[in-house]
């Protein structure tokens, strides 16, 4: 019984030709998706970590601006330029800017918004592009001069 036991191991062990091949074929596409997968996290953090920088900017700027007009084109303004610098190409970027009446003491609010595109990670069957928001708030100066 030992015996059989033994000699069916030993065939089994003998008969693994081919076997790599087999492994190699199945695990190919699971690491290319894999890959795939940690670049298109890796691209969405790196996208909403440089949106959140530029509503950071364009809150900035609003909030030194001397008129609600002023301070909404400056916001718009940077928020572009802060992207375009970044890398990052929106296919369409909203930039929202709540004043307050823009008196000293109050704050500006602005949210930015963009759509990323992400057509080229296809494989994966993610859609084609996604909308990445931020918001920031910045104080105006209490004793600034108006």
């Amino acid at each position: 019984m030992l015996l059989q036991l033994k000699s069916r191991w030993q065939r089994l062990r003998v008969d693994e030709r081919g076997s790599a091949a087999a492994e190699l074929t199945v695990f190919t596409p699971v690491a290319v998706a894999l890959l795939l997968f940690v670049v298109f996290c890796g691209r969405l953090a790196a996208s909403e970590m440089r949106v959140t920088d530029a509503a950071h900017q364009a809150a900035r700027s609003a909030s030194i601006s001397r008129t609600p007009g002023q301070a909404d084109q400056n916001a718009r303004t940077t928020a572009a330029t802060a992207l375009a610098q970044a890398g990052v190409t929106c296919q369409n970027l909203t930039v929202a800017t709540d004043t307050q009446g823009l008196r000293p003491g109050a704050a500006v609010t602005v949210t930015v918004s963009c759509t990323v595109g992400l057509s080229d990670l296809g494989l994966l069957g993610v859609p084609g592009n996604r909308t990445v928001s931020a918001t920031y708030t910045s104080n105006i100066d209490t004793y600034r001069g108006t």
